[in-house]
């Protein structure tokens, strides 16, 4: 092989490589390098988990899926971020026919009249100490009853995804109290607080 013909692969080589530094590094973890906008959650990489004590034996666990959301984001303002979801209670995946039918009766979501659950948010408060984390304040409407629910928030990793999407990971967790809703059925058996992590994947129109 002419040297020449090594000098132009070592460059291809190295344009290449050049070329895959510069995608990497557009993904950030810092909060503040986010671009501002309005972004909507990919309903694919989004859904929410939930877990609740059964009668002592074990911890039952379940999810929501096909869950939509719009995110407002402004890195030079946090505390101006904004979220809305819906959650649509017939999608609930348990792993059990029998149970994702009871699920839908009125021992519990009701789904004949009250098919979604949503939540708004009121405000986000940035951790002071950790940028990356925040609490957000919100109110959550289940069976026609809306209650105060606050969500811790973990942001994961911001930037352009296969195809060039750009793209906004965060992962959450909350406490419900079913009760509080009016889902009164099995209790005390039945745990009352059900735990949820959310996961959601949010990109830019």
């Amino acid at each position: 092989m002419r040297p020449v013909s090594r000098t132009i692969i070592a460059a291809a080589a190295l344009s290449l490589l050049a070329g895959g530094v510069v995608a990497q590094s557009a993904l950030t973890r810092v909060p503040a390098e986010v671009q501002a906008g309005a972004y909507a959650l990919d309903s694919a990489h989004g859904k929410i988990t939930w877990s609740v004590d059964h009668m002592g034996f074990s911890t039952y666990k379940g999810q929501f899926v096909n869950v939509d959301a719009d995110l407002t984001l402004d890195p030079a303002n946090p505390s101006a971020a904004t979220l809305t979801a819906t959650i649509p209670l017939t999608e609930v995946d348990s792993n059990s026919d029998g149970l994702d039918a009871h699920l839908q009766t009125a021992d519990f979501f009701d789904t004949a009249n009250h098919p979604v659950a949503t939540y708004v948010s009121r405000s986000v408060t940035v951790d002071p100490t950790a940028p990356n984390r925040a609490t957000v304040q919100g109110d959550l409407t289940l069976r026609g009853v809306t209650r105060p629910v606050t969500m811790t928030v973990r942001f994961n990793q911001a930037g352009p995804s296969m195809g060039g999407v750009y793209r906004a990971g965060f992962d959450g967790e909350a406490t419900v109290r079913r009760s509080d809703f009016g889902i009164t059925y099995g209790l005390p058996g039945l745990g009352d607080e059900v735990s949820l992590h959310i996961e959601g994947e949010f990109t830019r129109p």
